[in-house]
């Protein structure tokens, strides 16, 4: 299973890539794995605030539909667009061009609180 080392975790199987003060989320390797075919994909308005752990976005599977949280809290500067045409990114790019928003982080001990790539891949090993 692919976890890279430069991302940091949330428990609820969020990544963040931070550069600066922007954190770009998208959803793990194994979340997209869980859910298999994602057929649908809402990132949040470009605009919209968050805290940490609030329901940022949505993304439907074959299975089920499921809220992806802001690991931060911030402010959405940039949505992926390319995600309501085509929604199977997030399958088979989870870290690169299925990325779901970024984020302009307002509190950066935020990312405190979340795993490193160890920690998450002894999270989901369990």
């Amino acid at each position: 299973m692919n976890v890279p080392e430069d991302l940091k975790y949330a428990e609820t199987h969020e990544w963040i890539r931070v550069e600066g003060d922007v954190g770009t989320v998208g959803i793990t390797d194994h979340a997209q794995e869980e859910l298999t075919d994602i057929v649908f994909a809402e990132p949040p308005q470009v605009g919209k605030s968050f805290s940490a752990r609030d329901a940022a976005a949505v993304v439907e599977s074959v299975k089920a539909a499921s809220d992806i949280y802001a690991p931060v809290g911030g402010e959405v500067v940039e949505a992926n667009e390319a995600l309501a045409a085509n929604p199977s990114l997030l399958n088979t790019d989870p870290f690169g061009e299925g990325w779901i928003f970024k984020i302009k982080i307002t509190n950066p001990s935020d990312l405190e609180a979340l795993k490193d790539a160890a920690a998450y891949r002894e999270q989901i090993a369990k």
